[in-house]
């Protein structure tokens, strides 16, 4: 594995679609580069184009402009023969699961090594390697029907792996799964991404499933890509507007702010994820009120901000102040209105 070597590299990408009323741009200028064994975010609203772009990668939408390269090979320039080859190498799991209804979980994994020819032993022997990886060796036989939301996405994550890919391209993986299962399933994603050096791109319109999982993010927004950075990197310093709406999705901080002491505590990465405030009240003994907040967990780490009005009394609010910046805290006081 070499994070420096791209896996995919997109070039000048466009997409349009035609249909009898006219024309629609669903891709324009898209230049990417996705890194061998990285995890890779692609975030926008509904209709920005992530999907169409997702599905670009594996040419399962042809580009009408611009180049793919998957592994070094220029996805355009193959014969059909080899483009079905290279998209062995690109698994892909589906929002809605896009399981086979008639085919238990054990056939429905083995179904792509069907296709490709492999020995129908060595593809049993293979499915139920994977269908312990994701858990549900209890579930071999079980159909789709029987299973709930989340074990028909583990299912579809085995089946994806089943021709050993080098990508797993994610698209809205987990938007059809409720918070705990989505926990699990990026839970899954992190592990198979660290034990097999997998390259995984997720494609979401949330960020907080990109806070859990991603290193690095891409923003699309009318069809365009408007940012490409580290995730720390965009959610503390957002340029474009739309990266600023999911970085802040609980709006920009008042300009001004009720009491005789306020002051904005900033997480910057260097203090753990803990319930900061509570110890701080605790330890002071020094009621605090909390104006505004707004802070994310970012691999264990709290970033954001929070402003919260100090005790009137001069003393316990100096020792509020003294006692967050030794827990490693930028704290500056800020201006206020009685």
């Amino acid at each position: 594995m070499n994070q420096n070597r791209p896996i995919i590299s997109i070039r000048g990408l466009e997409k349009i679609f035609y249909s009898k009323t006219g024309q629609v741009k669903a891709l324009e200028d898209i230049n990417l580069d996705i890194y061998e064994g990285e995890i890779f975010g692609i975030i926008g609203l509904s209709g920005a184009g992530k999907s169409t772009l997702v599905r670009c990668m594996n040419f399962l939408e042809r580009p009408t402009k611009g180049t793919v390269f998957f592994d070094g090979k220029d996805l355009s320039k193959l014969s059909k023969k080899d483009l079905r080859i290279a998209r062995q190498s690109i698994g892909m799991i589906f929002q809605h699961f896009n399981l086979l209804m008639q085919r238990n979980s054990i056939d429905n994994i083995c179904f792509p090594l069907e296709i490709v020819g492999m020995d129908k032993n060595e593809a049993q022997k293979r499915a139920y390697e994977l269908l312990e990886l994701v858990g549900l060796s209890d579930k071999a036989k079980a159909y789709p029907a029987q299973l709930s939301g989340g074990q028909k996405q583990r299912v579809a994550i085995a089946r994806a792996l089943a021709t050993k890919p080098k990508v797993l391209l994610c698209d809205e993986a987990t938007s059809a799964l409720d918070p705990a299962t989505t926990h699990s399933i990026l839970g899954l994603l992190k592990q198979i991404n660290k034990e097999f050096g997998l390259t995984i791109v997720i494609i979401t319109h949330e960020m907080s499933v990109i806070e859990e999982i991603c290193q690095r993010i891409a923003i699309i927004d009318n069809s365009r890509i408007v940012e490409v950075g580290n995730v720390i990197d965009i959610f503390t310093n957002p340029k474009s507007e739309i990266a600023k709406s999911f970085a802040s999705p609980g709006g920009d901080r008042p300009d001004r702010v009720i009491g005789n002491r306020c002051c904005q505590i900033i997480f910057d990465g260097n203090s753990s994820y803990e319930p900061i405030l509570a110890k701080t009240v605790l330890e002071c003994k020094a009621p605090v009120n909390i104006l505004f907040a707004d802070t994310r967990n970012i691999d264990g780490k709290a970033f954001g901000q929070m402003i919260i009005q100090l005790p009137e009394d001069e003393n316990l609010s100096d020792r509020v102040v003294a006692y967050l910046r030794a827990q490693g805290l930028i704290v500056k006081e800020v201006e206020s209105s009685v």
